[in-house]
C-alpha cells in the first residue's frame, strides 16, 4: 500500500522539491502550507513535473482543528515538517514570532500526530544549532548552541523531539541538520522565490543577475577565511530533497530514530559563489563589502559521512549544477 506523507510547509522551497521526489519514490504526499512564503501556482507547477495534481491544504501548522482533519481525512502515515520561518536576520528583530511558528506550530502537530496514531516524523533543522563550531568539518556529536533566535527554535525543537522519543518508544524521529541549500530543480519549474529582500545568498546573487538588485551586498570581508567572506557548505536542493526521502524510508523500515548532517563536506565562500553564479549567467555580477550581518559566523561546513553510513545519502550535484539550475529557474521566471 502506498504510504502517505504530509508535507507541512510542502509549497516551499524545499517542501516543494521533496514533494517531486517523494512522488517519484512511490508516496503520497500532501502539503499543508499556509503560502506566507510561497507562490500560489506553486501546485499548478508541481503537478507539471510530476503529472499527478498534489493534495493541498491551505492553512497554518498552529491550527489544531486544522491538522485533526487533515490526518483523520488524509489517512497519513507519517509527517516531513518544514513549516517554520527560517530567515537569521529576521529572527533577531522577531524572535517571539519565530518561537511561535518554529517551536509552538512543532508541538501542535505533535500533539494531532499523538492523537491520530501517527509516530514518524522527519524534522527539518539546520546546521545553525552548532553555534560557532569549534571544528571542522562539523560531526554531528560536536558542541550545539545558538547566535540568533532561529538557531535556538531549531534547537529546541531538537531537544523537544529527544526529550519525546525518550518518553515513549511508539515515536521515531528522522532529524536532518541542513546546511545550506541552494539551486533548482532541473525543469526549471520550481526554485527558490523569496517575496522580499532574501536572506539567502543564492536568491540575493539571483535577483543581482536578473536585475532586481543592483549588487550583491556581501556581510563582511574580514573573517577570517581565506578571502575574508563567510565560508559555509551549499548542497543541491535536489540533493537535500532525496535525503528526506531516504530518512524517511529509513524510519518506516526500521522504527528507528537518526540524526545526521545534510551537507556536501566542501566550504565555498561568498565570492567563490558570486563567481561561480557569475560564470552561470554569462556575465560579471557588481558586489559591495558592507559591515557584518548579526549572528552570522566566518566558516561552517559539514562532515556528511554518518548521513552515508546510516541512509545511504551522498551528495552528487556541485556549486557549478547549483548556479546553472538557479538561473534556469529565475530567468525563466522572469521571461514568464
Amino acid at each position: 500500500m502506498t504510504a502517505t506523507i504530509l508535507l507541512t510547509g510542502g509549497a516551499g522551497y524545499i517542501g516543494s522539491h521533496t514533494h517531486v521526489a517523494l512522488v517519484a519514490a512511490g508516496y503520497r504526499p500532501v502539503i499543508l502550507d499556509d503560502f506566507s512564503n510561497a507562490a500560489g501556482d506553486v501546485p499548478e507547477r508541481l503537478a507539471r513535473i510530476s503529472g499527478t495534481e498534489p493534495r493541498v491544504w491551505r492553512g497554518s501548522v498552529l491550527d489544531a482543528a486544522l491538522l485533526d482533519e487533515i490526518f483523520a481525512v488524509e489517512r497519513i502515515d507519517a509527517v516531513v515538517h518544514f513549516a517554520a520561518r527560517k530567515a537569521v536576520g529576521e529572527s533577531v528583530r522577531m524572535p517571539l514570532e519565530y518561537v511561535e511558528t518554529n517551536v509552538v506550530g512543532l508541538v501542535t502537530l505533535l500533539k494531532a500526530m499523538r492523537a491520530a496514531g501517527v509516530f514518524r516524523l522527519v524534522y527539518s533543522s539546520s546546521a545553525t544549532v552548532y553555534g560557532v563550531p569549534d571544528r571542522l568539518p562539523i560531526p554531528e556529536d560536536a558542541a550545539t548552541g545558538f547566535t540568533n533566535p532561529y538557531g535556538y527554535t531549531k534547537l529546541a525543537g531538537e531537544q523537544l523531539l529527544e526529550q519525546l522519543a525518550a518518553s515513549d518508544p511508539r515515536w521515531a524521529f528522522g532529524v536532518l541538520r541542513y546546511f545550506n541549500p541552494a539551486g533548482a530543480h532541473g525543469s526549471g519549474l520550481i526554485g527558490e522565490d523569496p517575496r522580499d529582500v532574501p536572506n539567502n545568498l543564492m536568491p540575493y546573487i539571483a535577483k543581482v543577475a536578473v536585475g532586481e538588485l543592483p549588487e550583491l551586498r556581501v556581510f563582511g570581508d574580514d573573517y577570517d577565511t581565506p578571502d575574508g567572506t563567510g565560508v559555509r557548505d551549499y548542497i543541491h536542493v535536489e540533493d537535500l530533497a532525496e535525503g528526506h526521502v531516504l530518512s524517511l524510508a529509513a524510519l518506516m523500515r526500521d522504527g528507528r530514530g537518526h540524526l545526521v548532517n545534510l551537507g556536501t563536506g566542501c566550504g565555498f565562500s561568498v565570492l567563490q559563489m558570486l563567481a561561480a553564479y557569475s560564470e552561470a549567467c554569462g556575465r560579471r555580477l557588481p558586489h559591495v563589502v558592507v559591515p557584518r550581518r548579526a549572528g552570522d559566523i566566518a566558516a561552517c561546513w559539514a562532515d556528511p559521512s554518518r548521513a552515508a553510513e546510516l541512509l545511504g545519502f551522498r551528495a552528487r550535484r556541485g556549486i557549478g549544477e547549483m548556479c546553472a539550475s538557479s538561473w534556469a529557474w529565475v530567468s525563466r521566471r522572469q521571461r514568464n
